[in-house]
């Protein structure tokens, strides 16, 4: 091994981004990113490991992203798919618990709303959403349907008289606790189509309760939503969502968002354990000069940089017109797939020190596992995926 060392200021790719993807972006998109991605290291990063070990979310940094304008970026502000996908990779980059909320009110939410609201429930309730004044959420999976909840959605929906009466029981459902919205998906009895509805958490009848003791996403408010003869006037039904397969508006979507969230989760890793190989010395030297140390660092960045180009094709065909179900799920699977192998790496690469919260890696490790599962398992996004290129389904 050569004794020769090269000072961190003088390397070319501190910044991760090997292959200069972010050169993609027009100069105003890229100059938009930065801003944000500063306003995470400043304001996000130094409280970020303590409020994921007391599992309590910075609530009192909402008002600080409305300043931000960062809602809606694509069908509000005209901007591509591609920024919007690089701004979801640097927020998780800097806090997975942050990012969550980020793309469940943004995505999963207000996605929602502009994808399956009539205009004017549009005109009622985005101005509200867009600026945070209002916060939602998305809540479908139930604590007995998860990858079946498409046929197993037991949360009820009966229409009486201008009002509809909902029943039933969510879960997982992040920050609930506070959010001013739960967007809730129900059967309705009379047609047995799963519809949405715009539930007002402050409404008789509605419950949340968090779900403690989690190892992933500990800052997250997640909670088991229990909904008691609740009664949701007949205008918050969203015009437009009147089957299961409407969600697939949305989720096709937000599937993408996660394989972006993961690519961050990665350079996330990456960044850590390059700056810890480089600093930590064993053996009289940094242990970034063994050759076992570099090949899991560059194995690292190879699997970001793998799912980067992935994540940025899926953004240019979503930009297109041209992406469908199936892109999504397989780029949702295969990015989460190389994630947990670069956490892990990572962990690894810290030893002892891998597991302990203030070192960074540990958090990190433990949050990607949630990412690896929800918007579909990386088994169900596979079968999806291995639908389309067999004309076989492998599942009901």
């Amino acid at each position: 091994m050569s004794d020769h060392t090269v000072s961190a200021t003088t390397l070319p790719y501190l910044d991760g981004d090997f292959f200069h993807f972010e050169s993609l972006l027009p100069a105003e998109e890229l100059e938009r990113l930065n801003v944000i991605r500063d306003w995470m290291e400043a304001e996000v990063r130094p409280i970020s490991r303590d409020f994921w070990n007391r599992s309590e979310f910075p609530k009192h940094l909402i008002p600080k992203v409305a300043e931000l304008d960062m809602i809606s970026p694509v069908r509000r502000q005209g901007r591509s798919h591609l920024f919007a996908g690089m701004v979801t990779a640097a927020v998780h980059r800097v806090d997975a618990s942050f990012g969550t909320f980020f793309s469940g009110h943004d995505g999963l939410f207000t996605g929602s709303i502009e994808l399956l609201a009539s205009e004017e429930q549009k005109a009622m309730w985005l101005p509200d959403i867009y600026a945070l004044k209002k916060t939602g959420v998305f809540a479908i999976t139930e604590p007995l349907a998860g990858s079946d909840v498409a046929g197993g959605t037991t949360t009820t929906a009966v229409r009486d008289g201008d009002n509809w009466v909902l029943n039933g029981e969510k879960r997982w459902i992040g920050n609930s606790t506070f959010s001013d919205y739960v967007l809730v998906w129900a059967k309705d009895v009379e047609d047995s189509q799963v519809k949405g509805f715009l539930v007002e958490t402050s409404s008789p009848g509605f419950h949340a309760t968090l779900i403690e003791n989690r190892i992933s996403l500990r800052a997250v408010q997640n909670a088991d939503i229990v909904m008691t003869n609740l009664v949701v006037p007949d205008s918050h039904k969203l015009a437009g969502a009147n089957s299961f397969r409407d969600t697939n508006k949305v989720l096709k979507t937000t599937r993408a968002t996660v394989g972006w969230q993961a690519v961050g989760m990665q350079m996330a890793a990456f960044d850590v354990a390059r700056k810890y190989a480089v600093e930590r010395h064993q053996f009289g030297k940094p242990i970034a000069s063994f050759q076992l140390i570099q090949e899991q660092l560059v194995t690292m960045l190879s699997n970001a940089q793998a799912s980067m180009g992935m994540m940025v094709r899926l953004a240019q065909m979503e930009d297109a017109g041209t992406s469908r179900n199936e892109h999504s799920a397989l780029a949702k699977a295969f990015v989460t797939k190389c994630m947990r192998e670069t956490v892990a790496m990572g962990r690894g690469i810290l030893g002892g020190n891998g597991v302990h919260v203030d070192y960074e890696m540990a958090k990190i490790f433990c949050d990607a596992e949630a990412i690896y599962t929800y918007e579909g398992t990386y088994e169900i996004n596979t079968l999806v995926a291995g639908r389309a290129i067999t004309g076989i389904a492998a599942f009901v």
